[in-house]
């Protein structure tokens, strides 16, 4: 015989702080966080993920110098203006990463007005005084004494640097005087180099070197100025 609804016990009312029995089968509730891993990004300050290349002021992982730290010590020690693919190819890094930092070092040397510069000269870098110190260098080194190129000498390495490659006999035409003592003692300091023979006459061939440009301030050779300003007004005279 089936029992009545109004035989059924009566719901027992909750006592307060007692929770309920979990119904078959529910999945118990969980606290907002609590064993679940957060799907959000890293927050800032968190060391970053594996593979994920250094910043340029911090050390890279396993420790070592940062890419500017290991470019002023390189740069520091060079005699010659190095490129940014030989830089490259010693830190292993990307080549527009190591142009990038050594932009950023110059900017920062200048805002900082230090005593010397990061620039850009014969297609390297290379640390130099800053203009406004070079006196006060000259005097340590120098004693006040500066050693400078003669008149004949100066013509003679325009005469190079806007016609090269070009023989001594060249030289001589476009001076109209003999220039072989010039051109020895231009070679001597590093300003011509031989650049092989001519094909014709198999004269030695003379060219201005790097240090020139260093010397010059110059990317290049493009960037000489140009020459017709200064030249005569009979120059359809002159030997070509």
């Amino acid at each position: 015989m089936s029992e009545r609804l109004d035989d059924l016990p009566a719901p027992r009312r909750p006592v307060e702080g007692e929770t309920s029995p979990p119904l078959p089968g529910a999945v118990p509730a969980q606290a907002p966080g609590a064993g679940w891993e957060s799907a959000s990004s890293p927050e800032d300050g968190e060391a970053p993920e594996d593979g994920q290349a250094p910043e340029d002021g911090q050390a890279p992982e396993g420790g070592g110098p940062t890419l500017h730290a290991a470019l002023e010590a390189i740069l520091l020690v060079v005699d010659e203006p190095v490129a940014e693919i030989t830089l490259a190819q010693v830190l292993e890094r990307p080549t527009h990463e190591v142009a990038e930092a050594l932009r950023t070092l110059a900017a920062e040397y200048t805002e900082a007005g230090r005593g010397f510069d990061l620039r850009e000269v014969a297609g390297g870098w290379r640390f130099y005084t800053r203009a406004d110190c070079a006196p006060l260098v000259e005097r340590f080194v120098r004693d006040g004494q500066q050693t400078r190129l003669t008149q004949a000498a100066l013509e003679t390495l325009a005469v190079v640097a806007y016609r090269q490659p070009v023989s001594r006999a060249r030289v001589a035409a476009v001076r109209g005087v003999n220039s072989d003592g010039v051109m020895r003692t231009l070679v001597a300091r590093g300003l011509v180099e031989e650049a092989g023979q001519d094909p014709e006459s198999q004269a030695v061939l003379y060219r201005t070197t790097a240090y020139f440009l260093e010397r010059l301030g110059l990317k290049g050779l493009d960037e000489l100025p140009e020459l017709a300003p200064f030249l005569p007004d009979d120059v359809d005279n002159l030997d070509s």
